[in-house]
């Protein structure tokens, strides 16, 4: 099973947010994964790009949607919004339209759609943290290293031990206690660790002690995520993902044991998410599969969705 925990929603969708006050952690292809992994378990998915510079996310659905049309294939696509700068002098000015466009955003898709993804920028922001007070799940990938370790945690350069909190988990400590205050909610934190790699081993067991120990202290689930593997670069310019049919008129080219391998890893990482899945979704993708089963054409669900 992808996606475990199922749960009844009310009417209000849950938001996922991805955030790291660092760029290059992976945030957009996570995003993207968690997303067709969600469509294709049969839920209605809106995204929003926070980041109005990058607009990584964006560029990453865009090109799904082109590669789509140019292969004529039937790939998933969430309903996407992306947010514009506000561009006058005035900082309370753009900020106020900013907030204007996010909470006209969440509006429009909060009461018929089960999930908003929302991918933030690598900056500390006005935007970036209001979405991490409304983040019902927190998913924050880093490097792994200690690089990328520090926004969260500091360590004794002689013993490695962890000294404390950094600024960006301090952030998120304080935006989940204003979430409780709010409305008793807490948000579901999770660090993964990302592009791990066999070479260094000794300071990925150091990083994974730290995330651990830091872990315990501050109260967020750290999992493993993907390898350093080419394919996920490659998958960017055709907005492609892991989850997608492992076939040469999908991926343009002849997959490869690396195509295999990323979707085994994304598969797993997906389901120690555990996101709660709107019952009569997984009742439309359970009947799109046995219509796909009675036609002939296999779809492969059963790596998506399990009962």
């Amino acid at each position: 099973m992808l996606i475990e925990a199922p749960e009844s929603q009310s009417g209000s969708a849950r938001v996922i947010v991805l955030g790291n006050e660092k760029g290059g952690s992976g945030k957009s292809t996570l995003a993207l994964h968690i997303a067709v992994a969600l469509l294709k378990a049969g839920q209605r998915v809106a995204t929003i790009d926070l980041d109005c510079r990058q607009r990584s996310f964006t560029r990453y659905i865009a090109n799904r949607q082109a590669w789509s049309q140019h292969a004529r294939l039937d790939l998933e696509l969430p309903d996407h919004c992306c947010l514009t700068l506000g561009e006058t002098m005035q900082v309370a000015d753009n900020e106020a339209a900013e907030f204007q466009q996010f909470a006209d955003a969440i509006a429009a898709v909060e009461h018929d759609h089960d999930f908003i993804v929302v991918d933030t920028p690598g900056s500390d922001s006005y935007l970036m943290r209001l979405a991490h007070s409304m983040a019902d799940t927190l998913v924050t990938p880093i490097n792994d290293s200690f690089l990328d370790f520090d926004v969260l945690g500091g360590v004794d350069p002689t013993t490695f031990e962890v000294t404390g909190a950094s600024h960006y988990a301090a952030m998120v400590i304080d935006a989940r206690r204003r979430r409780r205050q709010l409305d008793g909610s807490d948000t579901d934190w999770i660090v993964v660790r990302n592009r791990l790699s066999t070479i260094g081993a000794r300071n990925n067991q150091m990083v994974a002690a730290g995330l651990k120990e830091l872990a315990m202290r501050i109260g967020f689930r750290p999992l493993d995520g993907f390898a350093e593997r080419v394919v996920y670069r490659e998958f960017f310019p055709r907005g492609l993902t892991a989850l997608d049919n492992l076939d040469a008129a999908t991926l343009g080219t002849r997959p490869s044991m690396g195509h295999v391998t990323a979707r085994e890893e994304v598969t797993d990482l997906l389901r120690r998410l555990k996101l709660p899945l709107d019952e009569r979704g997984r009742r439309r993708a359970a009947n799109r599969a046995e219509w796909f089963a009675q036609a002939g054409t296999p779809l492969e669900l059963h790596d998506i969705v399990g009962v």
